[in-house]
């Protein structure tokens, strides 16, 4: 009955803390203005091709089938680790086995299958971070503690699926000699591999080495669950949600912003213009805080892998700009967690003297962005560094009146003319007639 306490204890304390700081997570999100989104049947399409086919990862074949390795280890193994959770509440020993038979060998034969592609990329990948010096994974955002960060959940991993492997290989051997509770359930294709090497081991340390491996497999699932919220591999899980959530839109669309698109039709075609009212309120334009950004983009934020495709595929970042489209969504997720620290300190946001815009994001980032959706288009979890950027470009613009100087001229130009020319609209079409008298 004691392992079955401390078992069920471990249990309740992991789920409560998961639970605890999900909420966190949740609650920052929506400090964001709400957006709606509307019903569309491609968001369903886009979880399943997107978040669970990851077909954007497919441009680069080897790291996809990799990768693909990892996520399919991480879910399908999910199904072994119930087993394990109900093996250690209930007091069993492989409690699915009696009841599928030779379906359950066969599965855990792929669990271990699966387990060894997992344990192979993750070294894979932990050499193309430290090793090869592929240049999205050697940037300088990535210093500190991100770059740690990615090492050691590629090292959890390992160890993890190298537990996994343990355990298993000690339980065979125990299987062949008939210990109690160790039902012979056939041979393991993995495992089974490295079996040989505990064949000398007596039977209690095969014992006190299948146990101890199960209880470090499960420990560190524990840990691993509560390590993911403070990782950027929360996206295991947010990838699905912000899939289903992505704005149904043309790739190039801007959303316009209402009062200053009126203004336009107002001055430009004044028929297609909104019956004027009472004069509101000055609304603030754009966005300098996470609070005024949408709780869409707030969700991108945490969702963002930390891949860097976004900034591999910046023209401004590959011409030597300062702008990357990475460290945005890093910025401002690192923003929206010191807003959160600060509303869960003080009941209420009290101001601290920082902001997102500024502080953390500078005006000649922003100002390096062309727009050309190309980040956008490359993010396999659909996530939308350009809105906010446009958001924080919108503020720097209209409440700050920051914008570059050689803009000043074009703006004066489109309130005068209705043109980035300094030609009157009357004189437009005065090339017509000079090519006619030509």
């Amino acid at each position: 009955m004691v392992p079955q306490i401390l078992f069920i204890a471990l249990l309740i304390i992991a789920v409560f803390l998961f639970v605890k700081k999900g909420g966190s997570i949740i609650r920052n999100i929506k400090l964001g203005r709400k957006e709606k989104l509307e019903v569309h049947p491609q968001r369903w399409k886009n979880v399943l091709i997107m978040a669970l086919g990851q077909k954007r990862m497919f441009d680069k074949p080897f790291v996809a089938f990799l990768h693909l390795a990892v996520y399919a280890g991480f879910i399908i193994i999910n199904i072994e680790i119930l087993e394990i959770v109900l093996d250690g509440v209930l007091g069993t020993h492989r409690l699915f086995s009696a009841s599928l038979g030779k379906a359950y060998s066969f599965m855990i034969n792929f669990f271990e299958v699966l387990a060894f592609l997992v344990l192979a990329a993750c070294v894979i990948f932990l050499a193309r971070r430290n090793i090869t010096g592929v240049r999205r994974l050697n940037m300088k955002e990535l210093n500190g503690w991100p770059r740690s960060d990615a090492n050691y959940i590629l090292i959890f991993e390992i160890v993890l699926m190298t537990l996994f492997l343990m355990m298993n290989a000690a339980d065979r051997n125990l299987q062949v000699r008939g210990e109690q509770h160790y039902t012979d359930v056939g041979s393991f294709w993995v495992s089974g591999t490295i079996a040989p090497l505990f064949q000398s081991f007596s039977t209690q340390a095969l014992v006190a080495t299948e146990r101890l491996a199960w209880w470090l497999h499960i420990a560190g699932i524990f840990v691993f669950l509560n390590y993911l919220p403070y990782s950027k591999h929360l996206h295991i899980i947010l990838a699905f949600p912000n899939s289903y959530y992505a704005r149904i839109k043309p790739q190039a669309k801007m959303q316009n912003m209402p009062d200053i698109q009126n203004e336009v039709l107002f001055a430009m075609q004044p028929e297609t213009a909104h019956a004027g009212g009472p004069a509101e309120e000055h609304k603030k334009f754009g966005a300098k805080d996470v609070s005024d950004l949408s709780w869409k983009s707030l969700l991108d934020a945490y969702t963002c892998t930390e891949c860097g495709r976004c900034t591999e595929a910046c023209p401004a970042n590959q011409t030597g700009k300062l702008l990357s489209p990475r460290k945005i969504m890093m910025d401002t997720r690192d923003r929206m967690e010191e807003v959160g620290a600060n509303i869960a300190k003080n009941k209420n946001f009290t101001d601290d003297g920082k902001t997102l815009l500024h502080n953390y994001i500078s005006t000649e980032e922003l100002w390096a962005c062309t727009s050309c959706q190309a980040c956008v288009q490359v993010c396999p979890v659909l996530i939308d560094p350009l809105y906010i950027i446009n958001q924080l470009k919108r503020y720097v613009a209209l409440e700050e009146s920051n914008q570059p100087q050689e803009w000043n001229g074009m703006y004066s130009s489109i309130e005068n003319n209705f043109a980035p020319w300094k030609l009157s609209p009357d004189e437009r079409d005065k090339w017509v007639e000079e090519m006619n008298e030509a």
